[in-house]
């Protein structure tokens, strides 16, 4: 069956994308949360309207995501957490700390725009993806300290 898409769906097509799918998929989860249209002459039109908005809008936030970019890779996020004598963390840095972090700043990313591949469990650098807007990715450095580590530096 083909159908014509509402909006962006992963592993399937952007928005306006005219893709193939089978019938049940279409019926039972696509239609009922109005992610797609059934192809006719009728809804093409709607489609083509709504795309040239939906353009306009795609290049303010693409925009947008390049300054936000720049931001993002100005910044150094530093955290303090409890470690062992090998650096090894008690507990880990994750996604919301990073997130959470970044609000205190005065950014706010969504959260299904962070990829970080697993929660930080040890003392160093690291570099956390965003994934801000179709290939606009931002890299932000994260810095992973010891509890009181810079008062035995200064013994």
């Amino acid at each position: 069956m083909k159908v014509i898409l509402n909006s962006d769906i992963d592993h399937l097509g952007n928005i306006g994308d005219i893709v193939e799918v089978k019938a049940g998929h279409a019926r039972n989860y696509l239609f009922p949360k109005k992610l797609a249209l059934c192809l006719n002459k009728h809804n093409l039109d709607i489609m083509k309207i709504k795309k040239n908005k939906i353009q306009k809008k795609l290049e303010i936030e693409k925009m947008s995501a390049i300054e936000q970019k720049q931001k993002l890779e100005e910044i150094t996020l530093t955290f303090e957490r409890k470690a062992g004598e090998k650096g090894i963390l008690f507990g880990s840095v994750g996604v919301s700390d990073i997130e959470e972090k970044l609000k205190d700043v005065g950014i706010h990313v969504d959260r299904k725009k962070y990829h970080l591949e697993e929660p930080i469990k040890k003392v160093g650098n690291y570099t956390c993806k965003l994934r801000l807007f179709d290939g606009i990715d931002a890299e932000l450095r994260v810095e992973v300290k010891a509890e009181g580590e810079e008062e035995l530096d200064k013994k």
